[in-house]
């Protein structure tokens, strides 16, 4: 889809209509408002309509997060011929029909991350934006964060090596307290999984951008606390149908073998998505908890002043987005990372291309979770198909 012209610039805009009002939403909202603020070369966007359940509350979410308008009915805003992105911001449930809507709309789809709650749903909305010719991007932002941009570009430069391990945690503590009831996220019919999904599909997205496909894998999770109020101080309870906890042993098809950990119930860990790669040359670390930061070891270092040395990644000339933004060692935050995605996504569109991570990403993490859900039923190694 080409952008639309205004009469009066000929300038190209894309108008974006948002499907969800809460945590995502705003996160995804203050990227499309500030994308054209820094990035003076980002084709134009309008934020067209934020879509949620609540009236009110998709009033609230419009004149806050900065929308034009505020609809309830999502399917009459994704047939509108006026909007050209849909951005699908919503729990796990809705992507897929919401997905294949806007496909079949014509629209360009930018969707949250896991891309489906199911194998079965992911492979139909591969399907759909394939048959309907539509652009396609999966939010998992970490790529975005300047510091992970910045290990990706030296493991493709060779500065680390062979690559020979990957292991990553991705771990929170919010879930800890048995009297929290039972929201969203631990309901396998609107989640599809607990941390595995939630969590785990983040660390697998960074495994697959770093290192290489996954090629097999074993697998345990866990459910530490079987029921929760129904709501908050009821005495009714239900039972949690996700798992609490999960942990993966893999093998990627280049060699490497690696561990992937996540968890909702890591005291202290409030968002603790950390990374080490041990190559020949060299290792890479990353926690995002400390996001400017890339750590990293040369084997090629004097002896004598060996040790992990500490990038600070915002440095201008020299590190992924840093640029566009503030002077030397004036930090970033964890919202820079989506409006770096949509940045790349906008230029993509205009330019008729692609970007990554997109649906086919999306579908191959998918894999790799209901690989690792398979492995810790039957015990054993499972091929990631």
């Amino acid at each position: 889809m080409k952008p639309r012209e205004k009469a009066t610039t000929q300038q190209p805009v894309y108008r974006v209509a948002l499907l969800g009002t809460k945590f995502m939403g705003k996160a995804h909202s203050q990227a499309y408002r500030n994308v054209n603020m820094y990035f003076s070369d980002a084709p134009k966007v309008e934020q067209a309509v934020i879509c949620g359940r609540s009236p009110e509350e998709t009033e609230q979410a419009r004149e806050a997060f900065g929308w034009q308008e505020a609809s309830t009915d999502w399917k009459a805003v994704v047939a509108r011929d006026d909007i050209d992105i849909v951005d699908v911001s919503t729990p796990g449930n809705m992507h897929c029909e919401m997905v294949l809507a806007a496909a079949e709309a014509g629209k360009q789809i930018v969707c949250e991350k896991p891309l489906a709650n199911t194998l079965q749903e992911a492979e139909r909305m591969v399907a759909a934006v394939e048959s309907a010719g539509v652009r396609h991007l999966l939010m998992h932002n970490y790529r975005r964060v300047p510091a992970v941009a910045l290990a990706k570009r030296m493991v493709d430069d060779g500065r680390i090596g062979k690559i020979y391990h990957f292991r990553a945690r991705y771990l929170q503590d919010w879930a800890l307290s048995p009297g929290l009831e039972l929201v969203w996220r631990f309901d396998a019919k609107l989640a599809g999984s607990g941390a595995l999904g939630d969590l785990g599909a983040h660390v697998i997205d960074l495994g697959r951008y770093l290192c290489g496909e996954v090629a097999e894998l074993a697998a345990t999770s866990e459910t530490f606390i079987k029921q929760r109020p129904v709501e908050a101080g009821s005495s009714e309870m239900a039972d949690v149908t996700v798992d609490d906890a999960a942990a993966l042993c893999v093998r990627f098809a280049n060699g490497a073998i690696g561990t992937i950990e996540a968890s909702r119930f890591a005291p202290g860990r409030k968002n603790h998505n950390t990374f080490e790669i041990n190559g020949s040359k060299g290792s890479l670390t990353f926690d995002l908890e400390n996001l400017n930061n890339l750590k990293f070891y040369s084997v090629d270092d004097q002896p004598d002043t060996q040790g992990f040395h500490e990038i600070i990644a915002c440095s201008l000339g020299k590190h992924p987005y840093a640029d566009n933004w503030w002077f030397d060692g004036h930090l970033l935050g964890y919202e820079h990372s989506f409006t770096h995605m949509i940045y790349d996504w906008l230029r993509a569109l205009a330019a008729g291309g692609s970007t990554h991570p997109d649906f086919h990403d999306g579908l191959r993490n998918q894999r790799i979770l209901d690989a690792a859900a398979r492995a810790s039923q039957s015990r054993s190694w499972e091929v990631v198909g």
